[in-house]
């Protein structure tokens, strides 16, 4: 056990008396009375036509690259920075995934390095919003739409931060969300398709009921329900359903803490970083953050695993984050090589992540800040 882990799920009000509640109606299946009530909320937060809950983010992809007719021949550009869902979901229709490098300060896709990864048979770009902190949609949409290639937000980290004053999730055709145990908003295993563009709603429905028409069925808009289309199941249990409503109700409290949380790591570390050549999140002005981490880059790897020793000793668990996909072994059958994002290859070999959630008291924070201070392994 450690004395402060990495992550900790918490009850944030209603959560159990919900599922409860949910077992008393007798209906704990998927697209029950808290189903509704969680679409209908993530909706008017977001101001979007319609959300979908599903049993995770990675399904909520899959459900993308359904929607958009990802087919083999295609080509889908994806940070290699990031986690392997976000290829996966287009690899799994047959599509090649092309690699992009990210930018050194946000740490999110490199909008400039767009144009040349576009080709006659670029299907999609797909941007993720690394640790809630939005992409430059303004320039990406821009190349996107003079290619006509449909943008997708892989936005597992990001509800509830904004670009420029708009929900993050909101600028792509379709996005997808993730309700994990480690996001701020959890039900353990979940997520949500977003839809921007209305045309893909009906379809949506369909591919996520198995390819039925099931839910036209239960509108009362056919006489029966039959198979008309792919699909498979997508569908979030009501039981969970409940207690991610009672999180998406107590949102504002659960964002007010993880603020305070990242806040104080900024604070306190800000001259120890400065000192040590460490860098810090950076979050640009126009961009309201999630609040969904926080890590530290190290000046170098050896630096980066002494670190994470270093803590593990005194009972703290810090993590390192993504391997870059590229790298990896079925990113190499796709023509991955080293050197090819070499921002992506030195960000992944220095950037660790300090224990974050919720019920992180400042008492533990303050036995973190220490213990990072007592570091004394550099190169």
């Amino acid at each position: 056990m450690y004395k402060v882990p990495f992550n900790r799920p918490s009850l944030e009000g209603n959560e159990l008396v919900y599922m409860a509640q949910a077992i008393t109606n007798r209906h704990i299946s998927g697209d029950g009375p808290f189903t509704q009530r969680c679409r209908e909320l993530l909706e008017r937060l977001l101001g979007v036509p319609r959300v979908l809950l599903t049993t995770s983010g990675t399904h909520a992809l899959e459900l993308i690259a359904l929607l958009l007719d990802v087919r083999p021949e295609d080509e889908v550009i994806i940070p290699s920075f990031t986690f392997v869902s976000t290829a996966n979901a287009f690899v799994l229709r047959g599509a090649r995934p092309v690699f992009a490098d990210i930018r050194p300060d946000t740490l999110n896709l490199d909008e400039a390095q767009l144009e040349r990864l576009i080709t006659p048979r670029t299907k999609a770009i797909v941007v993720v919003h690394y640790a809630g902190v939005g992409c430059e949609m303004d320039a990406i949409l821009e190349i996107a739409r003079h290619h006509g290639v449909a943008v997708v937000e892989d936005n597992a980290h990001g509800l509830l931060g904004a670009y420029k004053d708009k929900p993050l999730g909101t600028f792509g055709a379709l996005a997808a969300l993730s309700f994990h145990e480690t996001k701020n908003i959890t039900c353990g295993e979940g997520g949500a398709l977003i839809i921007n563009d209305p045309q893909y709603i009906e379809r949506a429905e369909v591919i996520r009921e198995r390819g039925t028409d099931r839910t036209r069925f239960f509108r009362g808009e056919v006489d029966k329900y039959t198979w008309v289309d792919i699909g498979s199941s997508y569908v979030l249990s009501d039981l969970l359903a409940a207690f991610l409503y009672a999180q998406l109700e107590a949102r504002e409290r659960i964002q007010m803490k993880r603020r305070r949380i990242w806040e104080y790591y900024a604070e306190h570390l800000r001259d120890w970083a400065k000192a040590h050549g460490v860098r810090l999140p950076y979050v640009p002005p126009h961009c309201q953050q999630s609040y969904h981490m926080f890590y530290v880059l190290m000046p170098s790897l050896e630096e980066r695993q002494a670190l994470i020793a270093h803590l593990k000793a005194r009972g703290i668990l810090s993590v390192f984050h993504y391997h870059p996909l590229h790298l990896s072994a079925m990113g190499r059958r796709f023509g991955g090589r080293l050197g090819q994002c070499p921002v992506t290859e030195d960000v992944s070999d220095r950037l660790l992540r300090l224990p974050f959630y919720s019920s992180l008291t400042e008492e533990d924070q303050a036995y973190v800040v220490a213990a990072l201070k007592e570091f004394d392994r550099w190169g």
